[in-house]
């Protein structure tokens, strides 16, 4: 049996290195174990923001200006979130927030 290489990753740094990584290797050859001491609650959504940089990287829809989130994103959601007076201090976009409901849906 082969050996893989295992890499921490965590943050938009985590990312970086996880999407060079991949770019040298194969899936069967690498994991990747994401930091999760930063995962929180918010608006009753589990939320995992290193997580989701990694995999929105890996994925190749990340936002490449900010580092973080989902590219050409859009906050109708927000806005509407905050219109009712709900907490809003967490960036969650229209295409990043159906994750989260179905993280929580699937745990």
């Amino acid at each position: 049996m082969k050996q893989k290489i295992l890499a921490l990753c965590g943050g938009v740094g985590g990312a970086k290195l996880a999407y060079g990584l991949s770019q040298l290797t194969t899936p069967e050859e690498i994991v990747f174990l994401v930091n999760t001491g930063d995962d929180f609650i918010h608006l009753d959504l589990y939320i995992s923001p290193d997580l989701d940089t990694v995999m929105y990287t890996l994925a190749g829809v990340n936002d490449p200006k900010k580092g973080w989130g989902v590219k050409e994103e859009t906050w109708n959601t927000l806005g509407s979130l905050k219109k009712y007076g709900l907490d809003t201090w967490f960036q969650l976009g229209d295409k990043d927030l159906p994750y989260p409901y179905k993280k929580n849906s699937i745990t």
